[in-house]
């Protein structure tokens, strides 16, 4: 079954086209790399809980819009390798990654083994 890499992120608002734009140039990067499908998400509907919350997850900020993103990968050895080569892909140098139009930091990341697909 395949494999899951999973991320949730509080971006701001005013930056969704940069953030578009990044995600747009790192897909194909993934995809060239072994990745079955790229996904990004942008909140439209994502409420603050009482105990827990994505929003809360990430500290968003009231000027700031959840993501909720993943690569599918066909298994974890595909992720592994292609997570090795992604990083030595020398279209990453292009990008800085002091300039990403969010904050890393309050990224939420985590890899997945697929148990169900429907």
């Amino acid at each position: 079954m395949s494999y899951v890499d999973g991320f949730v992120i509080a971006v701001p608002t005013a930056n969704k086209a940069a953030y578009q734009k990044v995600a747009e140039a790192m897909a194909p990067m993934f995809k060239d790399h072994g990745a079955i499908s790229v996904v990004e998400c942008w909140g439209e509907d994502v409420p603050e809980g009482k105990v827990t919350s994505f929003p809360m997850a990430v500290k968003a900020k009231p000027d700031e819009t959840v993501v909720f993103s993943w690569i599918v990968w066909p298994d974890k050895a595909a992720r592994e390798s292609g997570m090795v080569a992604f990083m030595k892909d020398e279209r990453l140098k292009d990008m800085d990654p002091e300039n990403m139009p969010f904050d890393g930091k309050r990224m939420i990341m985590g890899s997945f083994d697929m148990i169900l697909q429907a």
